[in-house]
């Protein structure tokens, strides 16, 4: 008899093509490009000197000192401010106080500048009415409207007139956390403090916080 032959499985060789996948991905590029939103850049607001002839460098200075508060971010959880610039050679000028609506916040809610009045509680004020007003009518202020009307306020530019505007220097020991420091960046939000500035601890400044035992 005849030997039957082994019988062979005939291979079959896949392939894939991709190519479709190239356009697919293409696609779906162009369509989130095209609808995400891009970041806005975040802008910070700059007092510079008057050049008014007519005021006194000691009026410059006494204007300026009233609508400051200088706040200092230390370690151990601990936050100090000073009323105006530091007057170095006056540790007593130097104030703990906490964070939050009963601390820092109430601290400069309630500063009261030169001329007597309360910048920061109006402008909070002037906010507050802002919300309240886009809240019953989201409608007649979108976003462009909003920030525009939110950016004159921070100006002090109020339906009551024109207010003062404060000045908050930020320093932070080299013990402060990031968190805290982030946790003052996010009081001045709240506060709507439109003027604001991270500045070094100086020889000056170290002394003054050495002399109340502040690390």
């Amino acid at each position: 008899m005849a030997k039957k032959k082994a019988s062979r499985q005939k291979k079959m060789q896949t392939r894939v093509d991709f190519t479709p996948m190239v356009d697919m991905m293409m696609l779906l590029i162009t369509f989130f490009m095209l609808c995400t939103s891009l970041a806005k850049p975040q802008t910070m607001n700059l007092t510079m000197p008057s050049n008014d002839e007519n005021i006194s460098d000691k009026d410059r200075n006494a204007a300026k000192a009233s609508q400051t508060v200088t706040i200092y971010v230390c370690g151990n959880d601990k936050i100090y401010h000073v009323d105006g610039l530091p007057k170095y050679d006056d540790p007593t000028c130097l104030k703990e106080t906490t964070w939050g609506q009963k601390g820092i916040r109430s601290v400069l809610f309630n500063h009261i500048t030169e001329d007597g009045s309360q910048p920061v509680k109006d402008i909070m004020m002037a906010k507050d009415a802002l919300d309240k007003k886009k809240l019953a009518n989201p409608a007649a202020y979108p976003e462009a409207v909003y920030d525009a009307e939110l950016t004159k306020i921070k100006k002090g530019e109020l339906e009551t007139g024109k207010v003062p505007t404060m000045t908050i220097i930020i320093k932070c020991t080299d013990e402060a956390s990031y968190k805290n420091m982030v946790d003052a960046l996010d009081e001045m939000t709240i506060c709507s403090i439109g003027t604001y500035v991270i500045d070094k601890i100086n020889e000056q400044d170290a002394k003054l916080l050495r002399s109340r035992g502040v690390k």
